[in-house]
Order: C-alpha cells, then sequence, then structure tokens
C-alpha cells in the first residue's frame, strides 16, 4: 500500500473489474493506506473477484454487464463520505488518488477528474483520442464546462454524487456524473494524471467499434435534457 494523506479521513476506491486478474496485484498494492478498495467483479470469468479478495479488497458482485452497471454498484456498497473511481487495469495509477481527494476535501472542487496524459507507447489508440476530444466538444457545448478529458479517475462526496440520480448503466456514466454535476451548480475540474498502456486487453477502446458504442452511449446522455437539479 502507498502512503495516504496526513488526515484520518477514510475514502472508499470504486474499482470496476472485469477479468483483470494479471492488473489487480500492482493497482490494489497502489491504493493508499487507510483507504478501502472496492474491486466490483462484472462477471470475470478468470478468477479476479478471489485475487481482489484474497489481496484484501472489498469484492462486490454485479451481475448486470455494463461499466456505468459496476461504478454505481461500488458508488452504493461505499460508506466513506469521499469516493473515488479508478480503472482496475493499471493503466491508471491509484496511488495518485490523494492529489484529487484534495480539492475535494478542502472545499475548492466537487468533482475532480483525472485528465489521461499517455505515458508510452499504445497508451491511448488514436480512435479512442478523437472520440473523447469530440465528446469534450460536445459537453463544453452542453454545459460550458471546458474539460480536456473524461477519464474514469475521479473523486467526490458519495452522498451527493448518488444525489444525482444517475441512470446509465453502459459506458455514458462517467459523462452523465459530469453533465448532471454541471446541471446542478458543481465546480468540476481536472488535474494531469499519466495514463499507461493497460495490462490485458480492452474492453471498450481497444477497438473502433468499442469506442463507437461508447461515443453512442455517451451522446445519448448529451442529448437528455437538463435535469434543472438545484446546486448542492
Amino acid at each position: 500500500m502507498t502512503n495516504s494523506t496526513t488526515t484520518t479521513e477514510r475514502v472508499d476506491v470504486v474499482l470496476p473489474c472485469l477479468d483483470e486478474v494479471a492488473a489487480l496485484p500492482w493497482v490494489l498494492a497502489r491504493i493508499p493506506d487507510g483507504w478501502r478498495a472496492i474491486v466490483v467483479d462484472n462477471g470475470s470469468t478468470d478468477g479476479s473477484a478471489g485475487i481482489a479478495r484474497s489481496l484484501g479488497a472489498t469484492v462486490v458482485h454485479e451481475r448486470r454487464r455494463g461499466f456505468g452497471a459496476a461504478c454505481h454498484a461500488g458508488l452504493r456498497a461505499a460508506d466513506a463520505d469521499l469516493v473515488c473511481f479508478c480503472d482496475c487495469d493499471a493503466s491508471l495509477d491509484p496511488g495518485l488518488l490523494p492529489g484529487l481527494v484534495t480539492a475535494v476535501r478542502d472545499g475548492s472542487a466537487d468533482l475532480v477528474l483525472g485528465r489521461r496524459r499517455p505515458q508510452g507507447h499504445g497508451a491511448w489508440p488514436l480512435h479512442a483520442r478523437l472520440g473523447n476530444l469530440a465528446l469534450a466538444r460536445m459537453l463544453h457545448r452542453r454545459t460550458g464546462l471546458a474539460l480536456r478529458d473524461l477519464g474514469p479517475m475521479r473523486a467526490a462526496r458519495r452522498e451527493p454524487l448518488l444525489a444525482l440520480g444517475l441512470t446509465d448503466r453502459r459506458s455514458g456514466y462517467p459523462l452523465e456524473m459530469v453533465v448532471r454535476a454541471s446541471d446542478a451548480g458543481w465546480r468540476v475540474r481536472e488535474t494531469d494524471v499519466p495514463y499507461r498502456p493497460r495490462t490485458g486487453e480492452s474492453k471498450v477502446t481497444g477497438t473502433w467499434r468499442g469506442t463507437w458504442c461508447a461515443v453512442r452511449d455517451m451522446r445519448a446522455v448529451l442529448r437528455a435534457p437538463a435535469t434543472g437539479m438545484a446546486a448542492r
């Protein structure tokens, strides 16, 4: 485990997982001390759940397939005030999460996103970058937020997240979180984080088809009307 921040306030880290047995040891070793890793197994067949449990993680099983379904199951299973999300494929380092949490904890931001900065060949395929860029532009038109990435590493407070009433259970979940947060008047910011080549095969952005399906899900989120939620 890595060193955590000096405060004793606990943080839960939600890690959606589908066949990530090769990446789990590295990922879980990088969870900050005193924080709880919640691995949400989304139908793995490679023994990921057992490995995660043996390494000290809390394991939640979500039968409904979908990135959003796994993330939301982890959010519901969390009980810490502060919750982080991070991919479970070793492309992102959970040891960097305290940097995101600090802004939420000190009240300078309500939702902090990790802006992915590719490190090494193959870290972020061209088609995935183009899809992300197009979505960022559509998000700006919809909300006015000038974000450069819609990456999966993020931090916020649990109860306000649940109050957003997120409904997408597929690839649109991360975008819906940002859209509804903006509608609610949240302060959304991003900070750079290194993005490494993932361990194992990508389920979404590794192919043009997977990227297109993700973009389709996210475009549906952007077409939805504003929620009209009051700022928290």
